[in-house]
């Protein structure tokens, strides 16, 4: 268990603050970018990953696509499609890191 930057594993400003909306709590990468117990902090609020999972992008649903702030897993895909200029293929692994914040 580590504390990590919250920048490597939510790269994106917008990520972040949509984590401590609570609109965000769990991210597919392409690799792994933490481990289970790690935690990372966010305008003062600690977060703790629960979970690292490798995952088939078929084995995605809508209530993954939720848990990663689209309303659904076609919106989902769409907006992975666009943000990384790849088509979807449901045989392509990522890793899953599901999150919560830390109860003080």
């Amino acid at each position: 268990m580590a504390t990590i930057p919250a920048p490597d594993l939510l790269p994106a400003q917008r990520l972040r603050t949509s984590v401590l909306e609570g609109e965000i709590t769990q991210l597919h990468r392409g690799d792994k970018h933490a481990s289970e117990g790690d935690t990372f902090e966010i305008d003062g609020t600690t977060f703790e990953v629960v979970d690292v999972t490798e995952r088939r992008l078929g084995e995605l649903t809508d209530e993954d696509a939720r848990a990663e702030g689209s309303p659904n897993l076609e919106a989902y895909k769409r907006r992975i499609e666009q943000t990384h200029g790849t088509e979807w293929n449901d045989d392509n692994t990522a890793v899953r890191h599901r999150f919560e914040p830390v109860s003080e």
